[in-house]
Parts: structure tokens; sequence; C-alpha cells
């Protein structure tokens, strides 16, 4: 057993030591400068049945106070709920409305959407990637220009602060940050020469000719994890920038663990590639990592016990960074392992939908690939 705990707290050292989780980098971390001339923007937002949200998101928008030129493409993904009605009714120079054509084959329907919303767009010297449930501070823009010029980056991105109300919210939603900081660590991503890049899809500044450089939109048009294509795609144009915000704010409540294991779910089995066998790899390397120092910590003795509690103690420890970003208490950590026990769940039932062809189930859609390539249910 002594290899075990050996292995164990190796994994834990070796993650801690990548600093994955100490929540430094963040907006107002990050180097800043103003340019010359501030450059033009235009957001781009897809939307499908954001009725709730629409109204709040859109007009933090339109109240940006960046210096430059500025506007708003949204483009409504076909909803039945009168989300494009409610976000004309806001009116205003800056923005327009756009009714979504048909989805295409191939394509995710909210990449389709962003797709046409770039063509509308025209030529800014950079697009505002964001989603229709995302409210922003005045300044938001502001600072993703600021910070894209301070570094020289092709493309920055905030990593929305989520809703955390809820019961549901208030243990889950922290760790599924912490969880998305350990599989693209921020501050890897931040480096240029790193391999590691990744992004956060709730608000995207990036580069209009970088983009096209990459291919486009239409080079990621099956992406389910689309951001953090756009990151990988990005970066091989230059270096990137991601970080968390308290300035760009989802909007959209998970009432329950129900509907944050779906949040979950759509895009899990993705992330594995589709692979039975990476999915069988990853249930057993969480149990490894969190449930693992539990039982060596509480049921062995001697020189296995004190590895399993200081590898337990790593990852209590590595955790509160992020609870503290969310205010929540300290001694939820200890519920940890049980909260990576549900996000395995999420993803075996991620791979359970994908086989039953329901996988990437969103707003209707169930569009992760099939057996043959394409999109299932475009």
């Amino acid at each position: 057993m002594i290899w075990l705990a050996a292995l164990v707290l190796a994994i834990w050292l070796g993650l801690v030591a990548t600093g994955f989780w100490t929540c430094r980098e963040a907006d107002d971390n990050a180097p800043f400068a103003a340019p010359d001339v501030w450059p033009e923007v235009v957001a781009v937002v897809p939307a499908r049945n954001e009725a709730d949200v629409i109204t709040r998101s859109i007009g933090s928008l339109l109240r940006q106070d960046y210096a430059g030129p500025f506007r708003v493409v949204l483009v409504d993904d076909n909803s039945e709920d009168g989300t494009g009605d409610q976000a004309r009714a806001l009116g205003g120079e800056r923005l327009t409305v756009l009714s979504g054509a048909p989805l295409a084959a191939g394509w995710t329907g909210k990449l389709w959407a962003v797709h046409q919303g770039i063509i509308e767009a025209g030529v800014p010297r950079y697009l505002w990637l964001t989603d229709a449930d995302i409210e922003h501070a005045p300044d938001t823009l502001t600072r993703l220009v600021g910070i894209a010029h301070g570094g020289n980056r092709r493309l920055v991105s905030f990593m929305a602060l989520l809703s955390c109300l809820t019961w549901a919210e208030k243990w889950l939603v922290p760790a599924f940050i912490w969880f998305f900081m350990m599989l693209y660590p921020f501050n890897w991503i931040n480096r240029p020469k790193s391999p590691i890049s990744g992004a956060a899809g709730g608000c995207v500044l990036v580069e209009r000719e970088a983009l096209e450089a990459a291919g486009g939109i239409g080079a990621m048009r099956g992406a389910l994890i689309d951001d953090c294509t756009l990151g990988a795609l990005i970066k091989k144009q230059g270096p990137i920038w991601l970080g968390l915000t308290r300035r760009s704010v989802s909007i959209r409540p998970y009432a329950n663990w129900r509907e944050i294991g779906m949040m979950i779910a759509r895009s899990a089995y993705a992330q594995l590639r589709y692979n039975p066998l990476m999915l069988v790899g990853t249930v057993l390397g969480l149990a490894l990592m969190f449930g693992a120092p539990v039982w060596l910590a509480l049921g062995a003795k001697g020189a296995v016990q004190v590895m399993g509690l200081i590898a337990l103690g790593l990852m209590l420890g590595s955790y509160q960074p992020i609870l503290g970003f969310y205010d929540r208490a300290p001694m939820r950590a200890l519920a940890l392992p049980l909260v990576a026990l549900f996000y395995v769940s999420c993803t075996i039932y991620s791979a359970w939908a994908h086989y039953r062809g329901k996988g990437g189930m969103w707003k209707g859609r169930a569009q992760a690939l099939d057996a043959s390539g394409d999109i299932s249910g475009a």
C-alpha cells in the first residue's frame, strides 16, 4: 500500500506545483495599456430562447463606456420565446438584431449563429464574442482591449463569474471552475511559449485578422467545447490570455443539481474525445486523486497514513482560493471528494447519452458527433 500512497502524494505534489489553483490570473492583475487610439470592436452575441435574460445582457453591452467605435450584433438563433423581439425593443444605433438562418449541416447551433454575426460585423480590429446570458460591467470592454494591447495578445478571455446562490450552486459551482483551471491552467495558458491553450466562451475578445488567419469560425464548426478550441486555434497565431473576473457575470442560475449536471454532461465526453478508454482512465484517475487520499488518511497507519494526510491536505488546501473567490466557507472543501464523485457521474452520463444519440444536448438540440463524424441532431 505504500506504493499507492506514494503515487497519490506524487500526483498532488505535482498538481500543486503547477500553480493552477492560486487564482492569481485575474483581470485586475493583468498587464494593461491604453492604446493611443481605441480600435473598433463589434460584439457578436448568439442567442436561442434567452427571453428571460436578453434585456439585461444586451443592455449591459449597450452601456459600455468604451472610448472607441463599438456596436453589437445579436443573432437570434431561431428562438421560440420572443428573444429577438425583446432585443429589438432596446433599439439604438449600436445594436443590430439578425434573424438567424436555419442550422447548417455540420455546425453546432452556437457556432453557426456566431458565424453569421461575424459576417455582419464587417472588418473591425476586434470581435467580442459573448453569450446572451452574461451581464458585463460598463468598463469590461475597455479592460479587455487594454489587456490585449498591454501584452500584444491576439485573444483575451474572462472566465465569467457564475451564479453561486442556490444550494446546488454553492456546493458545485466553485468546483466547476477549479476543475476547469486544473484542465486548462490559466498561468500556463498565459505564457506565450507554453503549448497549453484555452478560453472561456462567455467573454472572448479576439483579433479579427488572427481569427481569419486561423481559418475563421468555420475551422471549428463542429466543436462542442468551442471556447477552448478557439483558444487553441488563436494561440498558433500569437499570445493569448485567460483569467478570472467579476466584471462579467452569468445571469443564468442553476436551480438544482440536475441542471448543473446537464450543463456538465453536455461536453464532458467530448472533452474525452468520445474515447471509452479515456473514460475508464478518467474514472480511475479521479478515484485515485479524490478517493484514495481520504481512504489512506482515515484507514491506514504509519507512513502510509502520513502520506495520505499530506495528500488530503494538499487537495483541500488547493481548493481554498476558488472558495474564497466565490465567497464560500473554507470548510466546504471537506465535501470535495463527494463533489468529485458527482462530476464523475456526470461524465459517465455524458458518455451514455452520446451512445444513445443524445450527446451534447443543449437548447433542444443533440449536437455531439455521431459515429460517422457528423453533428447528430443538427
